[in-house]
């Protein structure tokens, strides 16, 4: 017997999801840089000289996809934890629950804007030329204090971000009591989704954890810095062909450890054992770090320079060899009971 449309777009709302989570982002990136970037626009013709600059648009354009990809993750995530707990059958008697996730959504992004770009703007007078901490902290000082603000403010933007996606899809998937009189609660439908349990598994562990990896590559370059002559490959190759790499790597280790699949995706789990792969990972690989810089210092001579490279080198290698096996190991323990 074939499935009623209602039953379909119910089986589809994870995917609606991420999408109008990623299309809201977008357009109000679209709309931002539009008010910048506009020939009516006060310093317009600035702006377009600062954004032409490789070293300028690529690590912008790497922070943009790496709101849309956490966005538009946790969007999926949500619908599919409610069709896991309450079946197909009783989200497709929702009303409109993908346009009402894109007005929430949407609201809140703005006032979001709204509300923190003013307060984050203040922030960043503060280290400008006459700003109050421009003439009383020196260079180094002024530097790492800059740095620390920014990694505050991108704290609290991610946390915005996951609370509204929360918000948008809790009023999203809000159930009336009287329109599930007909409805079998908890009722599970092994068709729903596209992707089965371990693919999806798999897919948002992977997608989690390179979204803290690109996250916190754009909070360490405001510590170290990066030039705006820089050439375009470089730059590509560091933003996006190395995160794709770990994206892959972490899909991997994601499918292995979610193996021989589990009977529904859980994807809460799956995004806990990316962040708990994340941490570790951090912890672990910068100790080791460390304690190399700590034995090339105890060397002396003209060698250190190729014994630094021989260091990035190894903890590159270590780093990627470690992720494949945290995230086997960690993604099994969070699915155990479930395989």
């Amino acid at each position: 017997m074939a499935a009623s449309p209602s039953f379909e777009r119910a089986q589809h709302l994870p995917g609606n999801f991420a999408w109008i989570a990623a299309a809201v982002e977008a357009a109000l990136f679209v709309v931002s840089m539009a008010v910048q970037l506009l020939p009516s626009s006060p310093h317009s013709e600035q702006m377009r000289g600062v954004y032409a600059q490789a070293g300028v648009w690529v690590p912008l354009l790497s922070r943009v996809v790496t709101v849309w990809l956490l966005a538009a993750t946790l969007a999926w995530c949500h619908a599919r934890k409610a069709l896991d707990e309450r079946g197909a059958a009783r989200i497709a008697q929702l009303r409109g629950p993908a346009g009402r996730f894109g007005a929430v959504f949407l609201a809140a992004m703005v006032v979001n804007i709204l509300a923190l770009t003013p307060l984050f703007y203040q922030a960043q007078v503060l280290f400008m030329p006459g700003g109050p901490l421009h003439e009383r902290v020196d260079m180094y000082g002024l530097r790492s204090t800059m740095a620390t603000s920014v990694l505050v403010q991108s704290v609290i933007q991610m946390l915005v971000l996951v609370a509204s996606v929360w918000l948008a899809a809790r009023f999203a998937l809000r159930e009336r009591s009287t329109a599930l009189a007909d409805a079998s609660p908890g009722a599970a439908d092994e068709g729903a989704g596209a992707a089965t349990p371990r693919r999806a598994v798999a897919l948002v562990a992977a997608a989690t954890f390179v979204s803290l990896q690109m996250w916190i590559g754009n909070v360490a370059s405001g510590w170290v810095g990066t030039s705006r002559d820089s050439e375009v490959v470089p730059l590509l190759l560091g933003w996006f062909a190395v995160p794709l790499l770990v994206c892959a790597l972490a899909f991997w280790g994601g499918w292995l450890g979610a193996a021989p699949g589990p009977a529904q995706t859980r994807p809460f789990r799956a995004v806990a054992a990316a962040v708990s792969t994340f941490v570790l990972l951090q912890v672990v690989c910068a100790g080791l770090a460390i304690g190399g810089l700590l034995w090339i210092a105890s060397f002396s001579g003209s060698s250190g320079g190729s014994r630094l490279v021989a260091l990035a080198v190894a903890m590159a290698a270590i780093y990627l060899v470690l992720l494949v096996v945290a995230m086997r190991t960690i993604t099994r323990r969070f699915y155990r009971r479930y395989l």
